[in-house]
């Protein structure tokens, strides 16, 4: 069981905007919101990367920049490329899709070789790395492999989804990849995470971060449940 400020809910959420229209003044909107409420991070397409980080310059919430997204069918290199440019620009983190092709030709060594190179890049310049599996195209063998690896190389988190498949997160999934990955790599829950409940579920089945374009209407229903119930914490129980 643990307990949480509205606050530390909010440093919880990375606060989502990844659409291909999505406009300066959209952008603009995005960080002042991420300000307002405190979130850990703005999730942008990787172009919007410079634009935000200097929005964002001065606070601690974070830039994260989508890599080869949302499909993740781009070469290592181009992924390298496109993690170093927007690490150039201000990135924080990193999100990156991985090759699902190779996955489903259990081309494993492909895909260890792919995050260690996309993770060391990153650790190198301390910034955290995220890789997305895009669960709702895999067997749940998939996404204990995928896992496994990760277990190994050691990103910082593993995650469910880009928001942009045919599914997003569940909360079995969410599960599994915690009890495969243990310790060492946390699990970003992702896709579909529109209300109080279904965040408060994710962090309970081991999710220690929630993408989502709903983070203020999350943290809005928090503060109005803990104002009703005159609560300063809400207790969320693991039941991983």
């Amino acid at each position: 069981m643990s307990e949480y400020t509205l606050d530390q809910f909010a440093r919880f959420i990375d606060h989502t905007n990844l659409h291909a229209d999505a406009t300066p003044s959209d952008m603009g909107k995005l960080c002042a919101e991420a300000r307002q409420y405190h979130f850990k991070m703005v999730a942008i397409n990787q172009v919007q990367t410079k634009f935000c980080a200097n929005l964002l310059q001065g606070t601690d919430i974070h830039t994260g920049a989508a890599i080869s997204f949302p499909f993740g069918q781009t070469t290592i290199a181009a992924k390298l490329f496109e993690t170093k440019d927007a690490i150039e620009n201000g990135a924080d983190e990193i999100d990156y899709v991985i090759n699902i092709t190779e996955l489903r030709n259990k081309n494993y060594a492909y895909l260890e070789k792919e995050m260690q190179t996309i993770v060391t890049a990153c650790h190198s310049q301390n910034v955290l790395c995220k890789v997305i599996f895009e669960n709702s195209y895999l067997t749940k063998a998939e996404i204990q492999k995928m896992a496994e690896i990760a277990r190994d190389v050691q990103p910082d988190f593993i995650k469910t989804a880009t928001g942009f498949g045919p599914s997003g997160a569940n909360l079995a999934d969410v599960r599994l990849m915690k009890q495969t990955v243990g310790e060492h790599v946390k699990v970003k829950a992702a896709g579909g995470i529109r209300n109080s409940d279904d965040f408060l579920a994710m962090l309970a089945a081991g999710a220690e971060r929630i993408g989502t374009s709903s983070g203020i209407k999350i943290i809005d229903a928090l503060k109005q449940r803990m104002t009703l119930d005159h609560l300063t914490t809400i207790q969320v129980p693991q039941d991983n």
